[in-house]
């Protein structure tokens, strides 16, 4: 018995341990990420100032990518490609255009140390991304902190910036500055997306609700990234019993953010005012059955394929409850005036088995 106590005593020693040095190998990785990228930032200080000076020419990089490459030959850093990127990285953020002659005005939402203490806590081929996808600073700012917080990917960070997360965030039409105290309003509102973008789904043209629903939840992972970090999923139809009926969520959520139920309904077609009275009903039950005194006021979120945005206004105006309307696109689909130009599959089955009787004429 005292061998088996020993054996687990050092099982959980060791799990300890091990993750003890993952999380030092992760300090150490992040730790040397950004002293790279401050070594980057005076380097991209130094060669913008150096090549103000005339005796500076165009051939300045190249020698300098040379000298460097032949002093570290194991270091990829130096070439003359990355030594260019280093440049355009570090007059991007300090806003100086690309003859390096005119100053603009510094960003009035960070101070520039703090900036530069943000960029240095992700990895430079992130910054590149950003830098070469983002058209002002603001914008870069923004996918710079998204990063940092949910600990994006590479390609995560690609597809939220070419699916124009940034003209997205915060847009969703809501009546949050009259139902929640303004510290949760202003987080739930940033919370929230217009449009939505559900561009991985795989539906067909004339799909309903129930096939919306199956096939967001068809791709859980995919949905939950497009909804954004916080989102923890707890059922779909979730049943309310009320009295001696039921009632059934389309999707139910809770926000670890938040620390509040998200009630999400979803709708294939147009808004229509009563869409909000019934999202009201189920937010008000949500309240009743499910929240605690640890919970913040039940969401409620409407999802539809689009809306009038002063129908919504005014549908929202006198409603008791949180609730927020936004629109979600398919991009991916072709125009209609596209499509009709496509032949059916009919047609195209057709048309090989014409090729195919030809071709045995012919033998």
């Amino acid at each position: 018995m005292s061998d088996l106590l020993k054996d687990n005593d050092y099982a959980n020693w060791l799990k300890d341990l091990k993750k003890k040095f993952r999380e030092a190998q992760l300090k150490a990785a992040v730790k040397v990420n950004s002293e790279l990228l401050n070594f980057y930032w005076d380097l991209g200080k130094e060669i913008v100032e150096k090549q103000k000076e005339e005796k500076w020419g165009t051939k300045f990089l190249e020698r300098l990518s040379k000298d460097l490459m032949s002093e570290f030959p194991d270091v990829k850093g130096f070439s003359l490609r990355n030594l260019k990127y280093i440049r355009q990285w570090y007059l991007f953020w300090n806003k100086v255009n690309e003859i390096g002659q005119q100053v603009v005005a510094r960003f009035e939402i960070e101070k520039k140390l703090q900036i530069i203490e943000l960029i240095t806590q992700i990895p430079w081929g992130h910054n590149l991304t950003i830098i070469s996808k983002c058209k002002a600073p603001e914008e870069a700012l923004f996918y710079v902190k998204k990063t940092i917080e949910n600990g994006w990917s590479r390609n995560v960070l690609t597809h939220q910036i070419e699916s124009n997360l940034y003209e997205r965030t915060g847009k969703a039409i809501t009546n949050f500055e009259t139902t929640l105290p303004a510290i949760q309003s202003d987080l739930a509102k940033e919370t929230l997306k217009d449009p939505y973008c559900f561009d991985f789904l795989t539906i067909k043209e004339d799909y309903n609700e129930k096939e919306l629903e199956d096939d967001l939840l068809n791709h859980l992972t995919k949905f939950l990234l497009e909804l954004g970090n916080g989102f923890s999923f707890l059922g779909r139809q979730y049943k309310l019993e009320i009295g001696e009926d039921e009632f059934y969520i389309d999707l139910l959520f809770y926000h670890v953010k938040l620390h509040s139920y998200v009630v999400v309904e979803l709708k294939t077609g147009k808004f229509k005012p009563e869409y909000a009275g019934k999202l009201n009903f189920y937010v008000s039950a949500v309240d009743n059955i499910l929240k605690t005194e640890m919970d913040n006021p039940t969401i409620g979120l409407l999802i539809c394929k689009s809306k009038n945005n002063t129908v919504v206004e005014y549908s929202l105006r006198d409603i008791s409850k949180p609730i927020g309307v936004t629109e979600y696109k398919i991009t991916k689909d072709l125009p209609k005036e596209y499509k009709s130009s496509l032949p059916e599959i009919e047609e195209i089955e057709e048309e090989l088995s014409m090729i195919e009787k030809k071709k045995k004429h012919k033998l």
